[in-house]
């Protein structure tokens, strides 16, 4: 096959309503993976008869690994990414549908520039019964095209500090960054935190292309949220206690420790380091606010003064709920 060598990084936990289509989209890729890794977290359903017997008879080498304990999701993947073998890595949930076009669409990607570490694209987001619901997961997260050009344009960590937009279920790296991705800090969530550091070193591409059907269920750990506009992202934002903004400084502060402790192996971008320290300055200011109305006023004048309300939150929006809430 042309481009390069690509693994598959599967999780899987309790998954049997789902995981049989998603095994078959994979299969009926027009570039066929070179290899499947899935790591199950103790499923206690049919996950495990599915995933033995698809690995009979699938059309490449389909390797699974069974957990003597539950990891959780993110150290699952983890663990999976770790026993990838070849050059790029495809992140793949349990319950979504892939697109055929999809592993034939990154590999191009990838194999178009040595730079890009990593890559993530658009998906159709569908329900538990793959109808779709209208909407993409790029409209769920307000990731408008100004946001996507500055991607294009080596921007990408600026959107990123802002808000998380890169969903792991389309995301694929190159295996050269795990030393850097990974351990994951458990109290991350594994998609955020690999794109955080890869965007921090490297190229980070969004494919337009909506190369996913990604699946919405009552069962879902994490998924967008249902926002369909700037105005509910707010109202979103109003119901974030102080703690959060809090918890936000603590984990970008570990994402800054990592990129310098690795920095010999991985340089970061021009500016990376002082834009993300920026980021947990504001995000503690935030945290930190009096509850006097009044004495919050020269706090949020610092923060609006610095435009880092429109850099790290939502503008406006977050003055006013800084202010009145």
């Amino acid at each position: 096959m042309n481009g390069p060598q690509i693994s598959v990084a599967m999780c899987t936990y309790d998954g049997a309503r789902f995981l049989s289509e998603q095994l078959e989209s994979i299969a009926a890729q027009t570039r066929l993976p070179d290899e499947l890794i899935i790591c199950d977290d103790c499923s206690t359903d049919d996950t495990v008869h599915i995933t033995r017997e698809f690995a009979a008879r699938a059309p490449f080498p389909v390797s699974i690994t069974f957990n003597d304990r539950r990891l959780g999701s993110t150290k699952n993947f983890e663990r999976a990414i770790s026993l990838c073998q070849f050059e790029v890595i495809a992140l793949c949930d349990q319950d979504d549908v892939w697109h055929p076009q999809k592993l034939d669409r990154t590999a191009g990607v990838f194999d178009r520039n040595n730079g890009i570490g990593a890559v993530f694209s658009d998906a159709e987001v569908i329900d538990g019964n793959s109808r779709s619901l209208g909407k993409t997961l790029w409209t769920a997260f307000l990731f408008n095209s100004q946001e996507q050009r500055k991607f294009r344009d080596g921007q990408g960590l600026r959107v990123m500090l802002k808000h998380p937009v890169v969903t792991g279920a389309t995301m694929a790296l190159r295996s050269e960054f795990r030393s850097l991705a990974l351990p994951i800090p458990a109290n991350h969530v594994h998609d955020r935190w690999i794109a955080l550091m890869i965007a921090s070193v490297a190229e980070l591409v969004p494919i337009s292309d909506r190369l996913i059907r990604y699946r919405r269920h009552e069962a879902q750990q994490i998924g967008p949220w249902n926002i369909d506009s700037t105005w509910q992202l707010i109202q979103v934002s109003r119901r974030m206690s102080r703690d959060h903004y809090i918890l936000e400084a603590k984990l970008f502060n570990e994402a800054l420790e990592r990129l310098c402790e690795r920095c010999a192996m991985f340089c970061p971008h021009p500016h990376a380091l002082a834009l993300i320290r920026q980021k947990i300055n504001h995000e503690t200011a935030r945290g930190s606010l009096p509850n006097s109305k009044v004495l919050r006023l020269p706090y949020v004048f610092r923060e609006t003064a610095s435009f880092r309300y429109w850099q790290y939150s939502n503008g406006l929006g977050s003055v006013a709920k800084d202010l009145l809430v």
